[in-house]
């Protein structure tokens, strides 16, 4: 099996008001997007080209708005990278980057 593209860890991910998972995990792998539980069952999956990721105008710079198969989750990622060798989820800003880059937009 391939390297994943993009993996984090210890991602809060919630749809609307309600929380799916505090620590969850958001992977890029094999041309999909995966939102996962902290138990590693699937919350949902899709093709990274349909997928939407942005960066809300509304919240903290920890957050990305990932929209996939019509429903729209909220993720809490860093607001910047861990340091080397230090546990934490990476910048809400790097999900972004990895999913246009997996969907082959421009950089």
């Amino acid at each position: 099996m391939a390297e994943p593209e993009f993996t984090a860890l210890g991602v809060r991910i919630g749809k609307g008001l309600r929380s799916l998972t505090r620590a969850g995990q958001v992977r890029i792998s094999g041309g999909r997007v995966e939102l996962l539980t902290s138990y590693g069952s699937e919350i949902d999956s899709a093709p990274v080209r349909a997928v939407r990721a942005s960066k809300p105008w509304f919240a903290s710079g920890d957050r990305a708005l990932a929209d996939l198969n019509g429903k729209r989750y909220v993720l809490t990622l860093g607001e910047q990278d861990p340091a080397p060798g230090e546990p934490g989820p990476p910048a809400a800003r790097r999900f972004i980057e990895a999913v246009r880059r997996a969907a082959g937009e421009g950089t």
